[in-house]
């Protein structure tokens, strides 16, 4: 009898790992199909992919191309850059120095970089969680600040930001292509193969590399090395359990990033990701802890991230994301992508409401951005728009910087492409941009956003109180919308 129950308890426990297996390969699939739509919809060359699950991956491919002129395929013997994702790294860095007591981050800055002459209000932990600018602490503005790190890790650990990354990351997990990037020397130096860069302008053009590095950007690696920083990093072998607690919790919890890593709430998922973003190249690395799962991307153009406005601190604006999200842990089969007139379907028709509005409204946002390239694609996002504005009419409950980019970017594309006036959400966008920046009354981005759509609409006095917002806002770094206020001013002095 006892054998029977214990052949019983096998038979179930293998019909199990099989269905377990059988969802995987499903969801994988899936994903695999909605990540070559959206590499064909934004035009990326190369897209390097990898699921990782607990301790194995569960999915990893290479689609397209390292280079299109010569049509080579790639594969797994190239590196990628992953800009600002070395800002995980750095972060880890700083944990360690916390760790051996050799840096506090509750002292200020000024104590360690005295020669840039920074206010003693700003702390250590300001810089490392991009809190410095405006009201120290208090908000979330990515800052190029963060770069001022490099010099507090050197003076702090007694070694060079290289010496002290290798040191510390680099050798003890004994990663096998990952590296700093200093010059075309160095590529050929260790017989480097870095994919083509690309950029999306008149086409699919020839780009370049950036090199130079700092604990803001400039790591290259592969999926694999990143696999085995990201498990390092989930079992606190970097740092202990403590530290990575405190590094995703950062200076305040309600706010999107931590110390050198994002860390948001969406729904009932805890999501912990960074992003990378060069001029011709992107990566994303997203966490769902509570899952134990996490997706890697790397790509030869910047078009993984740059279309969803990553650097205002929400994941779920990327489509890459969603698609990793939908098919991966809520397992929504019937929700498609793109093309959600395809289904027939409304909201009321899905489980997960929130979701498939967050879906259209990223879908939105991606068809705006690719507007200045197809401008039919202008009627996508403003039906996915009206869409979501129909279902879910109480917009200002769900009204945010990302859909006030959306809107007001709308208009500059039917400016610049010269299409004629385009006021088909001036009502909503004054709404939305009041409501913005009364949330974040410094926010730079909704004073920008805002100045250009009244500079439009030909009220000057308004124009000028949201660019002068911008100019003279206090303990803020240069930034484009700096440069953008103060030409404006220039052109319309009284």
């Amino acid at each position: 009898m006892r054998s029977l129950i214990k052949y019983a308890f096998i038979t179930l426990l293998t019909f199990g790992c099989a269905k377990k297996e059988e969802l995987q390969f499903n969801s994988s699939e899936k994903f695999e199909n909605e990540l070559i739509e959206l590499q064909n919809f934004f035009n990326v060359p190369g897209i390097a992919v990898s699921v990782i699950k607990e301790d194995k991956t569960i999915y990893q491919n290479y689609l397209g191309y390292s280079d299109l002129e010569s049509q080579t395929k790639l594969d797994s013997t190239y590196v990628f850059p992953i800009a600002s994702i070395t800002k995980v790294f750095s972060g880890v860095l700083m944990m360690k120095l916390v760790e051996q007591q050799k840096i506090s981050l509750d002292e200020p800055i000024q104590k360690y970089v005295p020669q840039m002459n920074v206010p003693d209000s700003i702390l250590v932990k300001h810089v490392l969680s991009h809190t410095s600018q405006g009201e120290v602490g208090k908000q979330f503005y990515y800052s190029s600040r963060f770069g001022i790190l490099t010099a507090i890790i050197e003076k702090a650990s007694g070694k060079s930001f290289k010496e002290y990354m290798t040191s510390e990351i680099f050798k003890p997990l004994a990663l096998q292509n990952t590296y700093l990037l200093k010059d075309t020397v160095q590529i050929s130096q260790n017989n480097l193969k870095i994919p083509s860069p690309y950029i999306l302008d008149n086409g699919i053009e020839k780009g370049f590399i950036d090199f130079g590095y700092s604990s803001s950007a400039g790591i290259i690696t592969d999926l694999n090395d990143l696999k085995t920083f990201s498990l390092a990093f989930d079992h606190n072998k970097l740092i202990s359990e403590r530290s990575k607690n405190l590094m995703l919790s950062g200076v305040n919890e309600n706010l999107p990033y931590g110390y050198g890593v994002f860390n948001q709430q969406f729904d009932d998922l805890k999501l912990v990701w960074a992003y990378g973003q060069y001029d011709c190249y992107s990566s994303l690395l997203l966490k769902v802890p509570s899952r134990n799962i996490t997706l890697v991307l790397l790509a030869n153009n910047n078009l993984l991230s740059d279309p969803a406005r990553l650097i205002y601190g929400d994941v779920t604006t990327s489509l890459f994301a969603l698609s990793f999200i939908k098919n991966y842990i809520y397992q929504i089969e019937d929700m498609p992508l793109l093309k959600p007139e395809e289904s027939g379907k409304t909201k009321g028709d899905y489980k997960n409401e929130n979701f498939y509005t967050r879906k259209l409204l990223a879908q939105a946002l991606a068809s705006s951005f690719m507007a200045r390239f197809e401008t039919k694609k202008m009627q996508t996002s403003s039906m996915l728009l009206e869409k979501v504005f129909s279902e879910s009419p109480d917009y200002l409950e769900y009204a945010d910087l990302n859909l006030l980019h959306n809107l007001t970017f709308l208009k500059d594309v039917a400016f610049y492409k010269e299409l004629g006036e385009f006021n088909q959400f001036d009502e909503k966008i004054e709404a939305i941009g009041e409501k913005v920046l009364k949330e974040d009354p410094e926010n730079p981005y909704g004073h920008v956003y805002m100045g250009v759509y009244y500079d439009r609409k030909g009220d000057i006095n308004r124009a000028r109180y949201h660019f002068e917002s911008i100019v003279n806002a206090d303990n803020f770094s240069k930034n484009w919308y700096t440069t953008e206020a103060k030409n404006w001013i220039e052109t319309h002095k009284n």
